[in-house]
């Protein structure tokens, strides 16, 4: 109902990956809005709200509703000017984690696409959780959809990020590589915020620059577990080929004895 962003997994769907419309909300959302339903707008008849489209906003008229598959809708937060420079809370892994050593996987590329392309760099503030895995172990059998009572759960905040200092080189390099593309292919001038072309999403040179800025997240939030007394993790951890080595299965038991499921 416009709190959570429907998000498609590019491993279960075709909808899925670095510009699907959750991201393009999500970096509008981090920016000074209002923003118009200019990209991935639903069907006329997806626009009002009805039992059927109950996520679309039944005191509206106007034509606001997005749609992330070309047959669902769902009310455009960004549309609204209330929620500019909005905090968006994501959980980079992209799944459920649970290791006993506490250690955490690689993060998903799209976290690098909220900071490098808001008109702003928007304020960041890392986080570290501890205990949900007790409360709901992946593990856990009958009644599995209850929660387990009396376990310990802790959120430690790390400081706010200087993004000037971490992370402006980064928005600058983005800047002019963006730049550059847009000199060559005139047409990309004219997307709106939120949504790239295909060379901007696949570029080699955006890539890297995607990966080096989510490496740097992921160190802040290890800062934040280092806070809380765990030891270094090996610095192979956050590499995509590191995670290739729990072998083919993508939930379950995994080789390293951690639990993993899609979300």
């Amino acid at each position: 109902m416009g709190k959570v962003l429907p998000t498609h997994r590019l491993a279960h769907s075709p909808f899925g990956g670095l510009g699907q419309p959750a991201i393009t909300e999500a970096v509008r959302l981090l920016s000074k809005g209002p923003f118009p339903v200019d990209h991935h707008r639903a069907i006329p008849e997806r626009q009002h709200w009805s039992l059927e489209n109950v996520c679309v906003d039944p005191f509206s008229d106007l034509s606001i509703a997005y749609t992330t598959n070309g047959q669902d809708a769902h009310s455009s937060p960004s549309a609204y000017s209330c929620n500019s420079h909005s905090w968006v809370h994501i959980f980079p892994e992209g799944k459920i984690h649970q290791s006993p050593r506490k250690t955490m996987r690689y993060f998903k590329w799209g976290i690098a696409r909220l900071i490098l392309e808001p008109k702003e760099c928007p304020d960041i503030v890392p986080m570290w959780i501890e205990g949900f895995d007790d409360v709901m172990h992946e593990s856990r059998k009958f009644p599995r959809f209850l929660p387990r009572p009396g376990k310990r759960v802790s959120v430690t905040f790390g400081s706010k990020v200087d993004t000037n200092e971490v992370f402006g080189d980064m928005r600058s390099r983005w800047d002019k590589l963006k730049a550059k593309v847009e000199k060559r292919d005139p047409e990309s001038r004219d997307l709106p915020l939120g949504v790239l072309s295909e060379e901007l999403l696949n570029n080699k040179e955006a890539v890297e620059l995607r990966k080096e800025v989510t490496l740097k997240v992921r160190n802040l939030v290890l800062d934040v577990r280092r806070s809380r007394g765990f030891p270094d993790e090996d610095p192979k951890e956050g590499l995509v080929d590191t995670w290739l080595e729990e072998g083919p299965k993508r939930e379950g038991h995994m080789k390293d004895d951690s639990w993993v499921r899609d979300i």
